[in-house]
Formats: structure tokens, sequence, C-alpha cells
């Protein structure tokens, strides 16, 4: 694989650890008991402003690495891929901050079936 499909699996990987912190990392820190419209208000505004940062990685990783615009990766597969990064970042986000999630074999199995995905999505455009 090209260094651009590498920078760009490396890119989405970061932009997915920015994005999986403002979808979630908020209920880590989140107060006991019910939320104010305040608390709610900067809850959203912060949540955004740590997605900020994962669109100024995001954006960069799909120019270098779909095919369209030099890449490696067709489009789907782009996605498919960056659907498989969510994945492994999330389960490595619960492992970290919420220790008392508990993963089972089936949400295992369901992350290798993604996997199973992406190899499917990349094989086939070679052909």
């Amino acid at each position: 694989m090209s260094w651009r499909g590498w920078a760009a699996i490396g890119l989405l990987l970061l932009s997915n650890l920015f994005m999986t912190l403002a979808w979630y990392g908020h209920l880590r820190v989140q107060p006991s008991g019910r939320l104010s419209l305040y608390g709610w208000l900067l809850t959203i505004v912060g949540s955004w402003g740590i997605a900020f940062f994962e669109y100024l990685l995001q954006v960069p990783a799909n120019r270098l690495g779909f095919r369209g615009t030099g890449g490696p990766f067709s489009l789907v597969t782009l996605k498919v891929l960056q659907e498989a990064i969510s994945i492994l970042v999330f389960v490595i986000v619960v492992r970290v901050l919420f220790a008392g999630e508990k993963l089972g074999l089936r949400q295992y199995i369901a992350f290798g079936l993604i996997i199973v995905a992406v190899w499917l999505s990349w094989s086939g455009q070679h052909k």
C-alpha cells in the first residue's frame, strides 16, 4: 500500500478518536443527577468543539485515501475502512474510559465481521 493509504489510515484513527470522545466522552464526565439546560448546552458546545478537530483530520484523510484524488481506496472501501476504524477506536475508548462497560463475545464477533467487510470491499476493487 502507498504512503497515501497509510497516511489516510493514520488520520482516520486520530479523527475517530476525537469523534468518539465528542460523542461519548461527555458521558464519562457527566455530573450526577439531571443536567440543566445550561449543562446540556455546554455539553453540546463542548462536543462540537472536539468534533472540529475530527474534521481537521477526517477531510484530509479522505482526500489522501480516495482513489479519485490519487489514493488507493475506492469510495466504498474508504467508508467501510472508516467504520472499522471507528469501531476499533470505540472499543479502545470503552476499555480505557468506561471500564465498567463489558464487551462480550457477540460484540467482538461483530467487530470481526466489520474487518471481513473491509477485506471484502478492498479485495474486490483489485480485480
